[in-house]
């Protein structure tokens, strides 16, 4: 009997901490939101509004805004760091003199804090003495207002630049992992570059490159410093994402009985997306399986 409790023995500790410091203030968060919170109440003095609160933010322009804000950033952000991040590890996946220098180089962006990567891009952006006009200026081009005139553009900019180092490492070490026996067949058989990349690399680097959009995505719901300095969510709600809206909920207008509800409809979202890419990694390991059982009942 001892013997069967002995593994849970040692895991409850560690469960103890994950129920303390993971689920309990989620459900405090949970359960906030379904109360009228103000910052001067404790969570016991509030009334209870029930789903008044998720109600309200359906209703409120400000929150359909900062949502579709939220999903134009994510996503286009994701979208061309993975297309640039997959594109220079296999650039880079090659043994020459100095490569291990390029690829640190590369990843330096990634290191930088969130708030100087904001005042750095800020300045270049800026309309008068940036680095973007100045270069538009020595060809002979008109300056631009990039924060005024295309203020999402400007943040998109920023996290490319900033986060497709941690899609370039991933994926790197994604390919270095690749069954070289594989590549070597496959070059013994004619195919070319193109063709090992397109047929051997990238199915092979998929489940890893599942995990890396999904990781990135989440990320990028949540991304907060870099707007905040670059743009403070304008002009008007132009670059306000939903992890910015909470913040303004919770601190400038201390409804925080509204940010927890905005905070789960982005959970809820964020779950949905997960589930999402597990069941669709699921269904290609499945396609595989099946595809690799045909295959060998073919060659027997």
């Amino acid at each position: 009997m001892l013997n069967r409790l002995t593994p849970y023995l040692f895991v409850a500790p560690a469960a103890v901490v994950m129920l303390l410091a993971l689920f309990y203030p989620i459900g405090y968060m949970i359960w906030g939101s379904f109360r009228d919170w103000d910052p001067s109440q404790s969570l016991s003095e509030t009334e209870f509004v029930g789903l008044a609160n998720y109600a309200k933010l359906l209703a409120d322009p400000a929150f359909h805004e900062s949502f579709w804000v939220t999903m134009v950033f994510a996503f286009s952000v994701v979208a061309v760091e993975m297309v640039l991040g997959v594109g220079l590890a296999l650039m880079l996946d090659r043994e020459l003199r100095g490569m291990s220098v390029l690829r640190t180089l590369f990843i330096l962006p990634m290191m930088i804090a969130p708030v100087v990567v904001g005042l750095v891009w800020r300045y270049m952006f800026h309309q008068t003495y940036g680095t973007f006009n100045r270069a538009l200026e020595a060809v002979g081009l008109p300056d631009v207002n990039w924060l005024g005139q295309h203020p999402l553009l400007s943040v998109i900019i920023a996290d490319i630049w900033q986060w497709t180092p941690f899609i370039f490492i991933l994926s790197l070490a994604a390919l270095q992992s690749l069954p070289r026996s594989a590549l070597e067949a496959a070059r013994i058989d004619g195919a070319t570059g193109w063709q090992q990349i397109v047929h051997i690399k990238l199915p092979l680097m998929a489940p890893v490159l599942i995990v890396t959009m999904l990781l990135r995505l989440i990320d990028a719901f949540k991304v907060l410093e870099v707007i905040l300095v670059l743009t403070g969510g304008g002009p008007g709600l132009s670059t306000e994402i939903l992890a910015l809206r909470i913040a303004r909920t919770a601190r400038e207008f201390r409804e925080l009985g509204e940010a927890a509800a905005m905070s789960n409809y982005l959970l809820m979202l964020l779950m949905v997306l997960t589930l999402g890419m597990f069941a669709f990694t699921r269904f290609q390991e499945a396609r595989a399986r099946r595809l690799r059982f045909a295959a060998e009942q073919e060659e027997g």
